[in-house]
């Protein structure tokens, strides 16, 4: 089975670069995750009558949002947390708007694991948004995990919006007090990979460098390959011996990001 995750950074957009079809021919995932569709069902014409489709788009129109293509039908899908996380986390509006009305988190039950896609917000220029990260959003996203995983092994993707190590971006020294580097973002991933959660491609490859998912769009940052690993396939420790080839795929244009994949 392929799973693949892609920040798309707005389906329609890569729709008509021709890229998404591109990326379908290419690559026939049985699972895709997507993040960033800033698009609601029925605004992008997408054709694939072999996948369900599930959305979970923000309110706001254009911005954020998630979606699974599945060739396997789920048991159940679940948009979002469970209130009593979001109660419990304090997962409000912040100024910038309501992380819990986004369009943040699908999670997908299958019949021997679940998948959780997520786009995680960011933390902002000016780090204005980095209580929220540090406070509500990244523990509201673990507790989620962890009680999914009571019930069977759970599969992490997405634009988590860190880059954990510093062999996981091009120039950590420069960046130590930016978004996505910061102490307390890499901190949330550290509870994440404590509570059991093994990030699959650093498992596979613990000391490959210059392997990147997000380039900034300036400069020619891609073309120098000057970027940052903030996109995963994360995997409880009770399937992640399951999981082979996790790989990325900065060769599939389209959006800012490229996929990441893994088999099982």
């Amino acid at each position: 089975m392929k799973l693949y995750s892609w920040n798309v950074n707005g389906i329609r957009a890569v729709l008509k670069k021709g890229e998404f079809q591109k990326f379908i021919s290419t690559h026939h995932p049985d699972i895709l995750c997507l993040q960033e569709t800033k698009a609601q069902r029925g605004q992008a014409e997408i054709d694939l009558p072999e996948y369900e489709e599930y959305w979970n788009s923000a309110e706001k129109k254009g911005y954020s949002g998630t979606a699974i293509f599945t060739k396997i039908k789920p048991l159940q899908v679940m948009n979002g947390f469970a209130d009593d996380i979001a109660e419990k986390h304090g997962l409000t509006h912040d100024g910038y708007g309501d992380p819990g009305r986004e369009g943040r988190v699908i999670s997908a039950e299958f019949d021997d694991f679940w998948v959780v896609t997520t786009y995680t917000p960011n933390s902002k220029r000016d780090l204005s948004r980095l209580e929220l990260r540090k406070k509500q959003w990244d523990p509201a996203f673990l507790e989620h995990i962890q009680e999914l995983g009571k019930s069977k092994p759970v599969l992490v993707c997405g634009d988590l919006n860190v880059a954990h190590h510093e062999i996981d971006l091009a120039r950590p020294k420069d960046n130590t007090k930016n978004a996505g580097f910061t102490t307390e973002e890499r901190s949330g991933m550290d509870n994440i990979v404590a509570a059991g959660f093994v990030d699959t491609f650093r498992a596979e490859h613990p000391d490959t460098t210059d392997v990147y998912t997000w380039w900034p769009a300036w400069r020619g940052l891609r073309e120098r390959n000057i970027g940052w690993r903030i996109d995963y396939w994360l995997a409880s420790q009770s399937i992640a011996s399951k999981v082979k080839n996790a790989a990325i795929h900065p060769k599939q244009m389209g959006s800012d990001h490229c996929p990441v994949s893994i088999d099982l």
